[in-house]
């Protein structure tokens, strides 16, 4: 699922960083997939990609399961296009429902991630 952002690449991330913390989650990492193409000396447009969740949400999904775990932590890819647009772009919950068969108990602690994009991207 992708959403346009109105802020710049840095800006949304600041954003997404607070409305994780807010929300009482963990971000575990921001990987720099731009810098690490530059470094290469390769052409990117800026993008960054936040891993984050709850170790109490999570798990259970992924003891019921474990192929679950590839999807885990929770990720939020804040990019850039050709024009300039930043959009962020994320998993859907529904989706892993069906294809991991979650029941809704254990997919409900991780249905938030859309509210906590949009609280994020909201003015």
């Amino acid at each position: 699922m992708t959403t346009a952002s109105p802020f710049p690449v840095a800006e949304t991330v600041e954003r997404l960083k607070r409305a994780i913390e807010e929300a009482e989650l963990h971000l575990f990492a921001v990987v720099d997939h731009s810098e690490g193409a530059h470094r290469a000396g390769l052409a990117m447009n800026d993008m960054k990609l936040l891993l984050f969740g709850n170790p109490r949400a999570g798990t259970p999904a992924m003891v019921a399961r474990p192929l679950f775990a590839l999807e885990l932590p929770s990720k939020a890819l804040v990019w850039a296009d050709d024009e300039g647009r930043v959009w962020v772009s994320r998993n859907d919950p529904a989706d892993w429902q069906r294809r991991y068969g979650l029941s809704d108990e254990l997919i409900a602690p991780l249905a938030g991630i859309g509210r906590l994009v949009e609280t994020a991207l909201a003015g």
